[in-house]
């Protein structure tokens, strides 16, 4: 008998909005956008507080989301989806800005801290656990002001071309987690 791959959710973190489209925070949404554009992905459900589609990549079923509620805000929807679609944490990948590495590193974990992102901590409060499998796409420190005035500003133009890359090496990466592995993924990609 076949063994029925489980399915996966993909939850890219950012906040709604046209207003928030081009900023930093908003990576994870760009991530599951370059996604949802390779595999023929349409993002057309908006219930759960999420914004997400149903496909296939590398042979396993999975769920394109985007929470429509704000980064701080995430846990709700990834429990709503998690709920909906019977999905236990350890089938989740959040893919999330992170500051503290430098544009366009790339660093995948099965488990671990917050790292200051409240997005991240949303979710680990959420399901009462660190062991939530993360994509951190990075993003830079901040060059001045603060975090949140940092995190809610677009690339510059030179740091634009950095992540274009690094949002396609993402999805690359997101590929190879569904299709190896999380080892494999981690040994391939992490910067």
């Amino acid at each position: 008998m076949t063994q029925v791959p489980e399915l996966h959710i993909i939850l890219g973190l950012g906040n709604p909005g046209a207003e928030y489209a081009a900023t930093k925070h908003n990576v994870g949404w760009m991530v599951i956008d370059e996604l949802a554009q390779r595999h023929g992905i349409e993002l057309r459900r908006e219930r759960l507080k999420a914004n997400y589609g149903r496909g296939r990549i590398a042979g396993h079923a999975v769920v394109l989301a985007k929470p429509l509620t704000f980064v701080n805000l995430s846990g709700d929807a990834a429990l709503r989806l998690a709920f909906f679609f019977r999905v236990k944490v350890h089938n989740f990948l959040v893919v999330l800005d992170d500051m503290n590495l430098p544009p366009g590193t790339l660093r995948l974990r099965a488990s671990g801290s917050d790292g200051g992102h409240k997005g991240l901590r949303s979710i680990i409060e959420t399901f009462g656990t660190t062991e939530v499998p993360r994509l951190r796409v990075g993003i830079g420190p901040p060059q001045e002001g603060d975090a949140v005035q940092w995190v809610l500003s677009p690339f510059d133009e030179n740091t634009q071309p950095i992540m274009a890359a690094a949002i396609k090496t993402a999805a690359d990466c997101v590929e190879t987690y569904l299709a190896e592995g999380l080892e494999v993924a981690m040994q391939r990609y992490n910067g």
